[in-house]
C-alpha cells in the first residue's frame, strides 16, 4: 500500500470523524469507517505511548489524545450500532464486565443492514 493510498484512508476515516462528527450521535457508520478510525487510534495511541515512555516517563501525550477523541469515539461506537439497526443505548453494554465489551465486539463486527433504517440512509 503507498503513502497516498494512507493519507486517503486516514483523512477519510479518521479526520473526517474528527472534523465533521465530533460529536455527531446521529445517523449511521458502516464497518470500514468504525474499524479504520480504530485501527488509526490504536497507531496513534502507539507512537504517542513511546513517545511518552522517551521524554516523560508518563503518559502525558497518550492522555489528552485520549480525551480528545472520547466523544467522538463514543459517539461512532452509537453511529455504528444504528448500522447494525440498534439503539445507540446498547452502547452502555460496555460497562457490563467481561460480557459487556465481548458483546459490543461481536456487534461491531458485523455487517450492517443493508436497506435504510430508523437511524438513516444506508452508511
Amino acid at each position: 500500500m503507498d503513502i497516498e493510498k494512507i493519507k486517503a484512508l486516514f483523512n477519510t476515516y479518521f479526520v473526517d470523524v474528527l472534523k465533521n462528527h465530533y460529536t455527531d450521535f446521529n445517523g449511521r457508520a458502516n464497518r470500514p469507517q468504525y474499524w479504520y478510525f480504530v485501527l488509526f487510534v490504536f497507531i496513534i495511541s502507539l507512537v504517542l505511548g513511546i513517545i511518552d515512555s522517551i521524554l516523560f516517563g508518563r503518559q502525558i501525550l497518550g492522555l489528552i489524545f485520549s480525551l480528545a477523541i472520547l466523544v467522538p469515539s463514543i459517539g461512532l461506537g452509537v453511529r455504528r450500532l444504528h448500522d447494525l439497526g440498534r439503539p445507540g443505548w446498547w452502547y452502555f453494554g460496555v460497562l457490563i464486565p467481561i460480557v459487556g465489551p465481548i458483546a459490543l465486539l461481536v456487534l461491531f463486527c458485523m455487517k450492517g443492514e443493508d436497506k435504510d433504517n430508523a437511524y438513516g440512509k444506508k452508511a
